[in-house]
């Protein structure tokens, strides 16, 4: 899934299921996303912070917001991109993550990146 918006900076996400991570008889399952943050905007940008949404089957939610992405505030000038993998645990099979990232470009503005929800899913669990 790629998503664009006003700012130009385009995110592109990509889920697995780790079965060697995850125990099912305990209700524990692993996945992990890549994404790619691209700046395909004429304005640079840095990434400051992260908020997201965790929704599992059963609508259970976890937020989680922070500094940066993995420990970095990545620095994005136009055609840039940046790559990282994180993970997230459900305690059911099929779950949904959602939420944004908080930029700021080189005059001091700044702006949210909406992440519209994507699905998190054990292989062969959805039609």
């Amino acid at each position: 899934m790629t998503i664009e918006n006003n700012n130009k900076i385009s995110i592109n996400i990509r889920t697995n299921y780790l079965a060697n991570k995850s125990e099912p008889e305990n209700k524990r399952y692993v996945f992990s996303y890549t994404i790619t943050i691209k700046n395909a905007g004429n304005n640079s940008a840095r990434l400051l912070s992260r908020y997201w949404k965790i929704t599992g089957g059963n609508g259970t939610e976890q937020e989680v917001e922070g500094d940066g992405v993995i420990g970095q505030h990545p620095y994005l000038a136009p055609e840039q991109e940046f790559t990282y993998t994180s993970a997230a645990m459900l305690d059911t099979p099929v779950g949904m993550m959602q939420g944004h990232y908080t930029m700021i470009d080189d005059d001091g503005g700044r702006f949210d990146v909406d992440i519209p929800a994507f699905t998190l899913a054990v292989p062969q669990t959805l039609h």
